[in-house]
């Protein structure tokens, strides 16, 4: 049974899982290109793609395990396969990948400070990758405010723990400003602090996005009223490795309700914290047939899904 198997945390999970995905993969692609010449750039351009998913996949899944965000299984990585899935369409851009991936090496310096060696390092890289993200997105400043709750949850709030993210946010920063001097193109960086004006929360009733991002919120609230007793009757590092990622939770929701302009991308951010906590309640339920009804169906739907955006 499906559940059975996810349940272990193997090399042959993850292989059996990128699998998965390679095949969703071809699926998308074929879908966005069919009606594309076929020529030796769009075959290296859908490689390149590929490629960074991988590495996209690798670094979710070294943080959830490296950091016990999870029991030793493979649910997470699984359902943040299927998620990943339902957003493919949007994600065959270099820009949006990219930022994906700063996403995750962002991500991986903050639910690292569990751990207290090289925490000044840690620290200001991610202030430097939070800055990086913040060039090409500036609305992602907003996740500052995991940086500062990891301090106060995994570290002592001392004045170099504060100090080392601001630095490392405003390394990026001078080069960046730098080079737009350099160029006479200073307006480039002036509107990185300027944003539009506030979009209208509809366009997630278009393609259906409103049942993808209800479903998934949905699951992720009961998940966390699942697995919170547990997780806070037991004074861990998971208790405050739980809090933050509920922090997390929180913080993605708004960033994707309040960027000014939604194009449905900026769901990929809910996607991290979302999988990891509902893997967490997936663990907490003790009915192995609720389990496996819960799998299939999500299995199902990512290969229906595509047909029904």
């Amino acid at each position: 049974m499906p559940a059975n198997f996810l349940a272990k945390s193997k090399p042959i999970n993850f292989i059996v899982l990128i699998s998965l995905f390679i095949c969703l993969f071809g699926m998308a692609s074929f879908s966005l290109f069919a009606n594309t010449p076929f020529e030796f750039s769009l075959l290296l351009k859908i490689a390149t793609f590929l490629v960074l998913f991988l590495i996209i996949f690798f670094f979710y899944n070294f943080i959830v395990s490296k950091n016990d965000l999870t029991f030793d299984n493979s649910y997470a990585f699984f359902i943040f396969t299927i998620f990943l899935s339902y957003f493919l369409k949007l994600t065959f851009t270099y820009k949006t990948l990219l930022i994906l991936l700063l996403y995750i090496l962002f991500l991986r310096k903050i639910y690292s400070l569990r751990s207290h060696r090289r925490v000044l390092q840690k620290l200001f890289d991610s202030g430097f990758w939070l800055s990086v993200l913040f060039i090409l997105e500036p609305f992602t400043a907003m996740f500052s405010i995991l940086i500062f709750t990891a301090i106060y949850l995994h570290q002592k709030p001392i004045i170099n723990n504060l100090i080392a993210p601001v630095f490392g946010f405003l390394a990026p920063l001078i080069i960046y400003f730098s080079y737009c001097f350099w160029f006479d193109e200073l307006y480039v960086f002036t509107n990185l602090f300027y944003f539009d004006e506030f979009y209208s929360l509809f366009f997630y009733s278009k393609d259906n996005f409103h049942w993808i991002v209800g479903l998934i919120l949905a699951l992720s609230v009961i998940s966390i009223f699942l697995k919170s007793p547990k997780a806070f009757s037991v004074n861990n590092s998971f208790k405050k490795s739980w809090i933050l990622l509920i922090i997390h939770f929180i913080v993605a929701v708004f960033f994707s309700l309040l960027i000014p302009n939604k194009n449905g991308t900026e769901l990929l951010f809910l996607l991290f914290p979302t999988a990891v906590i509902i893997a967490n309640g997936l663990e907490a339920v003790n009915s192995k047939f609720i389990r496996n009804v819960f799998i299939i169906v999500f299995l199902i739907s990512a290969f229906a899904l595509p047909f029904l955006l």
